[in-house]
């Protein structure tokens, strides 16, 4: 069914004033032009999200789903026909997505604990929820290798209060960057160096995983993978946004970094320079997806809304 508009909770913590809120773009560095095209403004395709995060596009139905954390459930955009409705309902206040090699849809979930995968069917089956018999955190963002293999990083952000899952104490000793073999079933801690890992993506040539760290501090880790891709080494700070923090973010197919701000999304060359900005009017800005058949639209989740704005670079898709 087709949705209304939800209500905003009126007490919400303000991230920015709203009289810095605006639109447009900014060009830092010219090679910025290049990859916008003659729209030099993100639209607004939909909003009545609390708190929006989790965009990923599902290419056999071409939609973009959508978290909406809060209020507990999943919208699905339809592309062709522009109309937002239900995905999931309730959906274990989920947070992101991604799609595995198949096009199944991967899901990380804060009430549950665990990474499911969702096939063709609409079946729902959980892949993971627990390393060595202790519950996970709350499973935060989700990024599928070339291998098939499955990394995800797991804060504690939805055991911290029941508005974003269930308030409860940690079973493990930290917060990490898994990574999960869904031949094998072997779940992996590949890096420990974070206070709150959040966004992930991998380079272009997989050489490379960024880390989001949106706890101290406040900065996006780029971290060597070894050959076979079983070792993390060597992290090094890549680069910092302002204003707010760094969150979700996705690579385009020259390695640049597109990630998640509070005045929008900043887009970082492969070191660490920042090209330029999309403003989104929105008290903050969670993540972001490449989609469409070129994959050169980028779908921006606002703190309440889906945006979209295409681009002259096309996304880095494993495929």
């Amino acid at each position: 069914m087709q949705i209304a508009k939800s209500k905003i909770l009126e007490k919400r913590q303000n991230y920015r004033d709203i009289s810095d809120l605006k639109s447009g773009i900014e060009v830092i560095d010219s090679v910025f032009n290049e990859y916008i095209s003659n729209e030099r403004q993100a639209t607004k395709l939909w909003t009545g999200c609390e708190w929006a995060e989790g965009p990923v596009f599902l290419e056999k139905n071409n939609c973009v789903l959508l978290s909406d954390v809060p209020n507990n459930r999943i919208l699905q955009y339809d592309i062709k026909s522009k109309i937002t409705t239900i995905f999931r309902e309730p959906s274990n206040f989920s947070n992101g997505n991604t799609v595995d090699l198949e096009g199944n849809l991967i899901t990380c979930e804060h009430q549950t604990n665990r990474i499911t995968r969702t096939d063709n069917k609409n079946n729902i089956v959980t892949l993971v929820d627990n390393y060595k018999g202790k519950r996970l955190n709350s499973p935060n963002d989700v990024v599928v290798k070339s291998d098939g293999t499955i990394w995800f990083t797991d804060p504690p952000y939805g055991i911290l209060s029941d508005r974003e899952g269930n308030k409860r104490e940690s079973e493990l000793n930290g917060n990490y960057v898994f990574k999960f073999d869904p031949n094998s079933k072997e779940l992996k801690i590949v890096f420990d160096q974070c206070d709150k890992p959040n966004g992930l993506a991998f380079s272009p040539d997989e050489k490379i995983l960024y880390v989001a760290d949106s706890g101290e501090p406040e900065n996006i880790l780029a971290i060597e993978v070894n050959q076979n891709g079983t070792i993390l080494s060597n992290p090094r700070e890549f680069g910092k946004v302002s204003p707010g923090i760094a969150d979700g973010f996705r690579i385009d197919s020259l390695g640049n970094i597109w990630t998640s701000a509070w005045d929008g999304v900043h887009c970082l060359s492969e070191s660490g320079n920042l090209l330029g900005k999309i403003f989104i009017p929105e008290q903050r800005t969670a993540n972001l997806v490449f989609g469409d058949l070129n994959y050169k639209t980028l779908y921006i989740a606002g703190d309440t809304s889906l945006y979209s704005i295409k681009l002259n670079i096309k996304g880095y898709t494993n495929k």
